[in-house]
């Protein structure tokens, strides 16, 4: 989940930026075309700046996971742990068929390991010291597997691809709807009036919350692809257990009925922003991978 919060977060950010500049320069103006808009030139703007924001934060998503977590990348190895932990890697990046990734741990006493970066031959994958310490050797080996994976699977150039998508079309909503309000209700007839930059900012992130739900989407359905996948280079029942050792981890306490009418349960609205499926879905798919 680190992985994707931290991609998540940096390309609504770099897109915020790109946004503000583009006022700033007038480049908006490009919308403009004799008193009307330019649909043509407005896409061209909306897919330059909304795959540049992806692929920016695709490019940054090493270098901010490193600073972020802290993570130190293990270049040689100062114990068994660390020499295990480097070799099992290197053995699954060989079976997965890809470049030798980077590894690393970083202090934190969650569960949790994370991979990224822009090129499935030159990926970093980091594991916490909480997961080493909580977790024996066979679970670890199934996350590693499952991390492995994803770069395998090409996730993180795919989900940005998506992301890219996703940002040209919330660009070009919120900005044609940004150019009606403005004429409709705040009568500008020349150029862009307020109107048009407070409305086009503000439907760019309701449209964007909107949009993050296909984001995540995206994102449930290849964490069942790499769970397969780390079951194939670790074991299934592997795969299981760390997944079930993750579920004790974090199962909340059970909630009183009254709670449960309301719906609070983690699920509903909730569910759809969801970047991972719940564990109890991930090891079902996995102890029955032909249903459904």
């Amino acid at each position: 989940m680190k992985r994707i919060f931290l991609l998540l977060v940096t390309n609504i950010a770099v897109l915020a930026v790109l946004s503000v500049v583009a006022r700033l320069l007038g480049v908006d103006r490009v919308l403009d075309q004799q008193g009307g808009i330019d649909f043509q030139a407005l896409l061209v703007f909306c897919a330059v700046f909304g795959f540049g924001g992806a692929l920016i934060s695709l490019a940054m998503s090493k270098w901010i996971a490193k600073r972020s977590t802290g993570a130190r990348v293990i270049t040689q190895p100062a114990n068994a742990t660390e020499t295990w932990l480097y070799s099992t890697v290197q053995r699954q990046a060989q079976q997965a068929g890809i470049g030798m990734p980077e590894v690393a741990i970083y202090d934190s006493p969650d569960m949790n390991a994370f991979a990224t970066g822009a090129r499935r031959d030159s990926a970093l994958v980091a594991v916490s010291t909480g997961l080493l310490q909580r977790m024996d050797r066979r679970e670890v080996e199934a996350v590693l597997g499952h991390e492995i994976s994803h770069v395998a699977n090409g996730d993180m150039v795919t989900l940005t691809l998506i992301q890219g998508v996703v940002n040209t079309f919330v660009l070009f909503l919120s900005r044609v709807i940004g150019y009606v309000v403005d004429r409709a209700v705040f009568r500008s007839e020349r150029d862009h009036g307020p109107g048009f930059f407070i409305t086009s900012l503000v439907a760019q992130l309701v449209l964007g919350v909107l949009a993050s739900m296909i984001v995540a989407w995206f994102s449930r359905q290849r964490e069942f692809r790499a769970d397969a996948g780390g079951a194939g280079l670790a074991g299934r029942e592997g795969m299981i257990a760390a997944l079930e050792c993750l579920k004790t981890a974090h199962e909340p306490p059970a909630l009183p009925d009254s709670m449960k009418a309301f719906g609070i349960s983690g699920g509903g609205v909730a569910r759809l922003f969801a970047t991972h499926p719940p564990l109890d879905e991930r090891i079902a798919a996995l102890r029955n991978p032909h249903a459904g």
